[in-house]
């Protein structure tokens, strides 16, 4: 990741400190095993972005969720990832290009919607390399993944995070390609 990038990242920390910050002294906020669930696409991100995101915060001394991190071998994956999306006082979703062709992200943004709906939790999308209309309308890289998961599980259950997406997307968010060296 170049030097611009970083700032970039570290800017984006920073802008979101004060929110985060509440609890990072070390003591866990009850309720809130973590301050920060993050959501993205592996094969996208995890190596770049979302690596230099999730160091930032740590380093920041924030209590952050990445699922290689936190999700220890043997452990059913589903129930731990819906309660740590649960218990984290902030969800931010990476919407990358390929983020909607993995049934995982699409489940952990809809449970994101349902904690925040229930318990007024906060979401902080993230736009990268995708722009808000291509998530919130599933055109674009979006599209044909959507296509895909409703032959293979179903109207009801693509229809529930189509509306998720579309509820995220009314969020105000960084959309990575309009902040300067996006």
């Amino acid at each position: 990741m170049n030097v611009n990038n970083s700032q970039q990242h570290q800017q984006l920390v920073d802008g979101s400190h004060n929110v985060l910050s509440s609890s990072s002294s070390g003591d866990p906020v009850i309720g809130h095993e973590h301050e920060v669930f993050l959501s993205f696409r592996g094969t996208d991100t995890r190596k770049s972005f979302t690596d230099c995101l999730y160091h930032s915060l740590i380093d920041a001394g924030v209590r952050t969720f990445r699922d290689n991190e936190e999700l220890r071998a043997g452990e059913e994956i589903g129930p731990e990832l819906m309660k740590s999306i649960r218990q984290s006082k902030i969800r931010i979703p990476i919407f990358s290009a390929d983020y909607a062709s993995s049934k995982w992200c699409l489940m952990e943004v809809t449970e994101m919607v349902k904690s925040m709906n229930e318990s007024k939790q906060r979401i902080m999308p993230i736009f990268l390399d995708v722009m808000p209309d291509e998530v919130q309308h599933q055109t674009g890289s979006y599209a044909k993944p959507f296509s895909q998961h409703e032959k293979r599980f179903g109207q009801e259950t693509v229809k529930a995070w189509r509306e998720a997406l579309k509820e995220v997307v009314k969020l105000k968010g960084l959309e990575l390609d309009k902040v300067a060296n996006g």
